[in-house]
């Protein structure tokens, strides 16, 4: 089984493919059916052989965006006692689940 490593959004995901995973939202302007491409690939694995890239290998990894949307609502509350303080807000953070096409 074929799987590797990259990097993006700030994090570290390990995808084989046909996969889907849920990442961090992209820069630009994307829709749903854009293909995306990962350059900063770490690892690759073939079940064979291992490369490591030392900081990234020149592999890329295809993928297509499968969905556009936001988690749900979390819910910030700040409270402090006997001082009539209460704060109340809530954050969706925006995510992209991407299909793993191909890793070259």
């Amino acid at each position: 089984m074929k799987f590797a490593v990259i990097r993006t959004g700030g994090k570290q995901y390990k995808v084989s493919e046909g996969e889907i995973v849920k990442i961090e939202k992209l820069l630009g302007d994307h829709k749903e059916g854009d293909k995306v491409v990962f350059e900063d690939v770490l690892l690759v694995d073939d079940g064979k052989s291992t490369e490591i890239g030392t900081p990234k290998l020149s592999n890329k990894v295809e993928a297509t965006i499968e969905k556009i949307d936001r988690e749900d609502t979390v819910t910030v509350i700040k409270y402090k006692a006997k001082s009539n303080y209460f704060k109340k807000r809530g954050h969706r953070q925006p995510f992209f689940k991407v299909k793993i096409a191909k890793i070259s």
